[in-house]
Protein backbone atom coordinates (compact mmCIF):
# COMPACT_ATOMS: atom_id res chain seq x y z
CA UNK A 1 0.00 0.00 0.00
CA UNK A 2 1.31 3.32 -0.87
CA UNK A 3 -0.29 6.42 0.94
CA UNK A 4 0.06 9.40 -1.47
CA UNK A 5 0.95 12.30 0.10
CA UNK A 6 1.57 16.70 -0.33
CA UNK A 7 3.74 18.60 1.38
CA UNK A 8 2.35 22.20 1.94
CA UNK A 9 4.72 25.12 4.00
CA UNK A 10 5.50 28.10 2.51
CA UNK A 11 9.05 28.00 3.54
CA UNK A 12 11.48 26.27 1.40
CA UNK A 13 13.54 24.61 4.28
CA UNK A 14 10.89 23.22 5.95
CA UNK A 15 9.04 21.99 3.11
CA UNK A 16 12.19 20.37 1.64
CA UNK A 17 12.47 18.94 4.84
CA UNK A 18 9.04 17.05 5.33
CA UNK A 19 9.90 15.97 1.43
CA UNK A 20 12.36 14.35 2.60
CA UNK A 21 11.24 12.64 5.13
CA UNK A 22 8.33 11.48 2.80
CA UNK A 23 11.22 9.48 0.85
CA UNK A 24 12.51 7.98 3.64
CA UNK A 25 9.23 5.86 4.44
CA UNK A 26 8.59 2.94 2.04
CA UNK A 27 4.60 3.37 2.21
CA UNK A 28 4.68 7.30 1.37
CA UNK A 29 4.41 8.71 -1.76
CA UNK A 30 5.35 12.15 -2.78
CA UNK A 31 2.81 13.80 -5.16
CA UNK A 32 3.88 17.27 -4.99
CA UNK A 33 6.06 20.04 -2.62
CA UNK A 34 3.48 23.00 -2.48
CA UNK A 35 4.16 26.84 -1.25
CA UNK A 36 0.84 27.76 -1.13
CA UNK A 37 -2.76 26.38 -0.16
CA UNK A 38 -3.75 27.82 -3.23
CA UNK A 39 -0.79 25.46 -5.20
CA UNK A 40 -2.16 21.85 -3.03
CA UNK A 41 -5.79 22.82 -4.38
CA UNK A 42 -4.63 22.88 -7.74
CA UNK A 43 -2.98 19.34 -7.34
CA UNK A 44 -6.28 17.81 -5.00
CA UNK A 45 -8.68 19.15 -7.80
CA UNK A 46 -7.22 16.69 -10.11
CA UNK A 47 -5.06 14.05 -7.97
CA UNK A 48 -6.28 11.14 -5.66
CA UNK A 49 -4.68 12.66 -2.13
CA UNK A 50 -4.63 10.75 0.88
CA UNK A 51 -2.72 12.58 3.10
CA UNK A 52 -1.32 16.08 3.83
CA UNK A 53 1.35 17.18 5.95
CA UNK A 54 0.28 21.29 6.25
CA UNK A 55 1.88 24.08 7.78
CA UNK A 56 -0.55 26.08 9.38
CA UNK A 57 1.22 29.95 9.34
CA UNK A 58 1.03 30.46 5.53
CA UNK A 59 0.03 33.91 3.75
CA UNK A 60 -3.42 34.35 2.37
CA UNK A 61 -4.58 31.33 4.10
CA UNK A 62 -3.70 29.48 6.64
CA UNK A 63 -3.42 25.69 6.72
CA UNK A 64 -6.07 25.26 9.22
CA UNK A 65 -8.25 28.05 7.19
CA UNK A 66 -7.83 25.71 4.05
CA UNK A 67 -8.41 22.41 5.94
CA UNK A 68 -11.25 23.60 7.29
CA UNK A 69 -12.49 24.89 3.57
CA UNK A 70 -12.40 20.99 1.84
CA UNK A 71 -15.26 19.24 1.61
CA UNK A 72 -13.56 15.91 0.16
CA UNK A 73 -10.41 16.09 3.15
CA UNK A 74 -7.68 13.77 3.08
CA UNK A 75 -5.78 12.74 6.29
CA UNK A 76 -4.34 16.04 7.79
CA UNK A 77 -1.01 15.82 9.83
CA UNK A 78 -0.17 19.55 10.47
CA UNK A 79 3.19 20.71 11.14
CA UNK A 80 3.90 24.18 12.82
CA UNK A 81 6.20 25.81 15.38
CA UNK A 82 3.25 27.13 17.72
CA UNK A 83 1.86 24.84 20.07
CA UNK A 84 -1.61 27.05 20.77
CA UNK A 85 -3.15 25.71 17.40
CA UNK A 86 -3.01 21.88 18.65
CA UNK A 87 -6.53 21.92 19.93
CA UNK A 88 -8.01 23.59 16.75
CA UNK A 89 -5.88 21.10 14.88
CA UNK A 90 -7.48 18.24 16.55
CA UNK A 91 -11.26 19.86 16.35
CA UNK A 92 -10.84 19.79 12.63
CA UNK A 93 -9.86 15.90 13.07
CA UNK A 94 -5.81 16.03 12.22
CA UNK A 95 -4.80 12.67 12.79
CA UNK A 96 -1.51 14.32 14.81
CA UNK A 97 0.38 17.72 15.73
CA UNK A 98 3.57 18.11 14.58
CA UNK A 99 5.66 20.80 16.51
CA UNK A 100 8.72 22.54 15.07
CA UNK A 101 11.61 21.20 14.80
CA UNK A 102 10.26 18.10 13.75
CA UNK A 103 12.15 14.85 14.54
CA UNK A 104 12.48 11.36 11.89
CA UNK A 105 10.83 9.76 14.77
CA UNK A 106 7.95 11.86 15.05
CA UNK A 107 7.20 12.03 11.55
CA UNK A 108 7.19 8.66 11.35
CA UNK A 109 4.85 8.17 14.81
CA UNK A 110 2.73 10.25 12.67
CA UNK A 111 2.93 8.41 9.37
CA UNK A 112 2.23 4.98 10.66
CA UNK A 113 -1.03 6.61 12.30
CA UNK A 114 -2.50 6.98 9.39
CA UNK A 115 -1.24 3.94 7.92
CA UNK A 116 -2.79 2.20 10.31
CA UNK A 117 -6.32 4.44 9.85
CA UNK A 118 -6.27 3.74 6.33
CA UNK A 119 -6.08 -0.17 6.59
CA UNK A 120 -8.88 -0.19 9.27
CA UNK A 121 -10.94 1.96 7.05
CA UNK A 122 -10.07 -0.50 4.36
CA UNK A 123 -10.93 -3.50 6.23
CA UNK A 124 -14.27 -2.20 7.49
CA UNK A 125 -15.40 -1.49 4.15
CA UNK A 126 -15.10 -4.78 2.66
CA UNK A 127 -18.66 -5.82 4.11
CA UNK A 128 -20.08 -2.86 2.88
CA UNK A 129 -20.56 -3.26 -0.18
CA UNK A 130 -21.73 -6.77 -2.21
CA UNK A 131 -22.19 -6.59 -5.82
CA UNK A 132 -23.72 -8.70 -8.32
CA UNK A 133 -24.12 -8.58 -12.46
CA UNK A 134 -26.52 -5.95 -11.97
CA UNK A 135 -27.04 -4.99 -8.36
CA UNK A 136 -25.27 -3.66 -5.35
CA UNK A 137 -25.82 -3.97 -2.01
CA UNK A 138 -24.72 -1.38 0.53
CA UNK A 139 -24.78 -0.54 3.91
CA UNK A 140 -26.95 2.62 4.87
CA UNK A 141 -28.62 3.90 8.46
CA UNK A 142 -28.01 0.06 9.66
CA UNK A 143 -29.79 -1.54 6.60
CA UNK A 144 -28.16 -3.32 3.83
CA UNK A 145 -29.92 -1.40 0.90
CA UNK A 146 -30.31 -3.21 -3.17
CA UNK A 147 -29.71 -0.83 -5.75
CA UNK A 148 -29.94 -1.47 -9.56
CA UNK A 149 -26.57 -0.34 -11.14
CA UNK A 150 -28.95 0.62 -14.21
CA UNK A 151 -30.79 3.07 -11.90
CA UNK A 152 -27.03 4.66 -10.91
CA UNK A 153 -26.38 7.92 -12.34
CA UNK A 154 -23.41 8.88 -10.73
CA UNK A 155 -21.36 8.13 -7.10
CA UNK A 156 -20.15 11.28 -5.08
CA UNK A 157 -17.67 11.48 -2.81
CA UNK A 158 -17.89 13.02 0.87
CA UNK A 159 -14.63 12.56 2.49
CA UNK A 160 -15.48 9.02 4.29
CA UNK A 161 -18.76 8.72 2.54
CA UNK A 162 -19.81 8.35 -0.85
CA UNK A 163 -23.27 9.30 -1.96
CA UNK A 164 -25.03 7.35 -5.00
CA UNK A 165 -26.89 9.56 -7.32
CA UNK A 166 -30.31 7.84 -8.28
CA UNK A 167 -32.21 8.07 -11.25
CA UNK A 168 -35.98 7.73 -9.51
CA UNK A 169 -35.37 7.75 -5.72
CA UNK A 170 -33.17 9.16 -3.21
CA UNK A 171 -29.98 9.03 -2.87
CA UNK A 172 -28.41 6.91 -0.92
CA UNK A 173 -24.93 7.32 1.90
CA UNK A 174 -22.50 4.75 2.57
CA UNK A 175 -19.78 4.86 4.54
CA UNK A 176 -17.40 3.77 1.51
CA UNK A 177 -14.57 4.72 -0.51
CA UNK A 178 -14.54 6.43 -3.81
CA UNK A 179 -11.71 3.89 -4.71
CA UNK A 180 -13.12 0.63 -2.96
CA UNK A 181 -16.27 1.95 -4.78
CA UNK A 182 -14.60 1.60 -8.06
CA UNK A 183 -13.19 -1.61 -7.71
CA UNK A 184 -16.30 -3.39 -7.06
CA UNK A 185 -18.01 -1.77 -10.35
CA UNK A 186 -17.84 -3.21 -14.02
CA UNK A 187 -15.34 -0.83 -15.73
CA UNK A 188 -17.49 -1.33 -19.27
CA UNK A 189 -20.37 0.64 -17.51
CA UNK A 190 -19.20 2.90 -15.06
CA UNK A 191 -15.88 5.26 -15.29
CA UNK A 192 -13.97 7.46 -12.95
CA UNK A 193 -13.79 11.09 -14.15
CA UNK A 194 -12.70 13.31 -11.53
CA UNK A 195 -11.29 12.74 -7.65
CA UNK A 196 -15.14 12.95 -6.52
CA UNK A 197 -16.72 11.26 -9.12
CA UNK A 198 -17.55 8.00 -10.87
CA UNK A 199 -20.47 8.14 -13.46
CA UNK A 200 -22.64 5.78 -15.29
CA UNK A 201 -21.80 5.96 -18.79
CA UNK A 202 -25.20 4.52 -19.79
CA UNK A 203 -26.35 7.92 -18.05
CA UNK A 204 -24.31 10.40 -20.22
CA UNK A 205 -26.35 12.11 -22.77
CA UNK A 206 -24.45 15.62 -22.28
CA UNK A 207 -21.34 16.69 -22.24
CA UNK A 208 -20.01 20.93 -21.98
CA UNK A 209 -16.65 22.01 -21.90
CA UNK A 210 -15.49 18.77 -20.17
CA UNK A 211 -18.34 18.39 -17.83
CA UNK A 212 -21.10 15.99 -18.01
CA UNK A 213 -24.47 17.76 -17.42
CA UNK A 214 -27.31 15.75 -15.36
CA UNK A 215 -30.74 16.76 -15.46
CA UNK A 216 -30.20 20.14 -16.94
CA UNK A 217 -28.01 21.62 -13.80
CA UNK A 218 -25.99 19.48 -12.45
CA UNK A 219 -22.55 19.42 -13.49
CA UNK A 220 -19.82 16.97 -13.34
CA UNK A 221 -16.11 17.93 -13.71
CA UNK A 222 -14.01 15.57 -15.66
CA UNK A 223 -10.30 16.44 -14.28
CA UNK A 224 -7.11 15.98 -16.49
CA UNK A 225 -6.01 12.73 -14.83
CA UNK A 226 -9.19 10.79 -16.21
CA UNK A 227 -10.17 12.97 -19.41
CA UNK A 228 -7.88 10.55 -21.52
CA UNK A 229 -10.10 7.72 -20.88
CA UNK A 230 -13.31 10.05 -20.97
CA UNK A 231 -12.60 11.28 -24.35
CA UNK A 232 -11.82 7.69 -25.33
CA UNK A 233 -15.26 6.74 -24.61
CA UNK A 234 -17.08 9.78 -26.30
CA UNK A 235 -15.04 9.05 -29.79
CA UNK A 236 -16.25 5.58 -29.83
CA UNK A 237 -19.91 6.00 -28.30
CA UNK A 238 -21.01 9.57 -29.72
CA UNK A 239 -21.45 10.97 -33.42
CA UNK A 240 -19.00 14.13 -33.83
Amino acid sequence: MMIKCIAIDDEPLAVKKIAGYIGKVPFLELVAECRSAAEAMSILDTTDVQLLFIDINMPEISGMEFVKSLTNKPYVVFTTAYSEYAVEGFQVEAVDYLLKPITFSNFLKAANKVKTLIELTANSHKEIVKTTANHLFVKSDYKLIRIDLADIKYIESQHEYIKIHLANSNPVMTQLSLKSMEEQLPSDRFMRVHRSYIVNLAKVSVVERNRIVFDGNIYIPVSDQYKGNFQSYIDKSFLI
